[in-house]
């Protein structure tokens, strides 16, 4: 069977972490079945049928975050609203059938109605009042509501591919409304209308729309359509076992994006955040949509953890292609230095990127990290750094100074040499040279990678303008 899938936000705001792993699933168990399967499709529909919360921006933020992700989908994003009077269609249709009916109940009405249930312990729920009436009796002047004549006995039950079975009685349900009284269509059925006209196989959603599917099921088998396999996954929560929220990292995933975080490590970390392979932790996408099964997906709500996220981002820094590196880092540093950047800066970060990306958790640490390669002369010198460039080690690099302008051989190794023959000639620790050192040549004392390589990097004539430029704020 071939399978298709789809991720179905609504545009009420940006593409929020939950709703990127709904999407990753929903991708990689389509691009499972299309490598490994009968076939697979990945649909995206923006839900904006609530017109008055739905926005261009939102719908843009959307698009965009599937895009960074790398979630790319088949055929062109569908408009629900632009279906409406294909939802009209099918409600009509169950009016047809008798498996709906016009509701003629006033607001006030339905108010007093609750209220009396309320008063005498009972059901708050629509008691069917219009369900059998004949129609000669609405009243003149109501616009009626289309609801659905939901089933009153048994059960309806659900053998969801996550949570397993699960079931609920017909009696705790209401007739639904479909049309709304002015004939706007409503979630449930635009959702089922959409999902079957769209011939979408497995519904793979949060399972905070579990009792959604309930009610979706009898709307499904009242049109006598096929009804699609259904995976409702846990959600997200917070460190601390609560519901995600902006403090725990409930934030779209461009603000991931301006973070540092790459992509890929989103994904990963997204992946594993309720889905597991034995104890993989590093899974590429060809692996990821090699293994990926609803099977492997966990029923309880898995933890959001920054720190855990932050180390896999590292993992991915260190293992990312160094051009690719470069080329996110200059445009940082593009970012920061108004576009004045010279033209030595990326020939500098070709040959340190290395250096520079061993210690780094996100871009954001790594073009930190990399500015003092495109900073330009004179270096701003950071506190510490001005504070270790006294009289006493300025001393040590004018002296050091004339000694490295005579190398031959501008190499690490040739620098690192001569550094130590200077210091144990003047009768110093190797540390009481090289600090200085990195502070002039840095404008830092924590500067990453090794020194020499780094004067290396920079070249002679840059290297000794920078200790020059230590000695005239003497």
């Amino acid at each position: 069977m071939k399978v298709v899938t789809r991720f179905a936000p609504s545009p009420t705001g940006f593409l929020h972490i939950g709703g990127a792993r709904t999407a990753l699933y929903n991708w990689l168990f389509a691009k499972h079945h299309e490598t490994h399967g009968d076939g697979g499709k990945f649909l995206l529909r923006i839900e904006d049928t609530d017109r008055k919360r739905s926005t261009d921006e939102a719908v843009d933020a959307i698009l965009e975050g599937m895009k960074w992700l790398g979630l790319d989908w088949d055929g062109a994003a569908v408009s629900q609203f632009s279906r409406v009077e294909r939802h009209k269609e099918a409600a009509q249709r169950l009016i047809d059938s008798g498996n709906a009916y016009r509701c003629y109940c006033s607001p006030e009405e339905l108010t007093e109605m609750r209220e009396l249930a309320k008063s005498e312990g009972r059901s708050t729920r629509y008691d069917g009042r219009w369900r059998d009436r004949d129609p000669s009796e609405a009243p003149e002047g109501v616009d009626p509501v289309i609801r659905l004549k939901a089933p009153l006995e048994g059960e309806t039950v659900i053998n969801d591919l996550v949570q397993g079975e699960v079931r609920v009685d017909n009696s705790q349900m209401d007739d639904m409304v479909l049309l709304r009284a002015d004939g706007t269509p409503t979630y449930m059925l635009a959702v089922v209308v959409d999902d079957h006209d769209m011939e979408v196989t497995h519904v793979i959603r949060g399972d905070d729309h579990l009792t959604n599917a309930f009610r979706q099921v009898q709307l499904y088998r009242a049109l006598d359509w096929d009804i699609p396999a259904f995976a409702h996954i846990s959600l997200i929560h917070g460190p601390d076992g609560a519901k995600m929220s902006k403090r725990h990292g409930a934030l779209g995933v461009d603000a991931y994006r301006d973070q540092g975080y790459l992509p890929e490590a989103l994904r990963n970390y997204l992946l594993r955040l309720g889905w597991s392979h034995g104890d993989d932790e590093i899974i590429s996408t060809d692996q990821a949509i090699e293994w990926f099964d609803l099977s492997n997906v966990g029923k309880s709500a898995a933890r959001f953890d920054f720190a855990k996220l932050t180390s896999i981002n590292g993992q991915y820094i260190r293992t990312c292609d160094n051009g690719v590196l470069v080329d996110m880092v200059l445009a940082e540093l593009g970012k920061m230095f108004d576009g004045n950047l010279a033209d030595e800066v990326p020939d500098r970060l070709k040959i340190g990127m290395d250096q520079l990306k061993e210690r780094a958790k996100t871009l954001v640490e790594l073009s930190e990290s990399a500015k003092f390669f495109a900073d330009s002369r004179p270096l701003e010198l950071t506190e510490k750094a001005a504070n270790v460039l006294n009289s006493e080690s300025l001393g040590h690099l004018a002296a050091l100074g004339g000694k490295l302008d005579g190398l031959s051989d501008w190499t690490a190794d040739q620098l690192k040499q001569q550094v130590h023959t200077f210091a144990e000639s003047a009768g110093l620790k190797l540390g009481k040279v090289a600090q200085p050192l990195r502070a002039a040549v840095t404008g830092t004392t924590t500067s990453p990678g090794d020194i020499f390589q780094l004067m290396e990097i920079f070249g002679r004539d840059e290297t000794l303008g920078r200790l020059n430029d230590a000695q005239s704020r003497a």
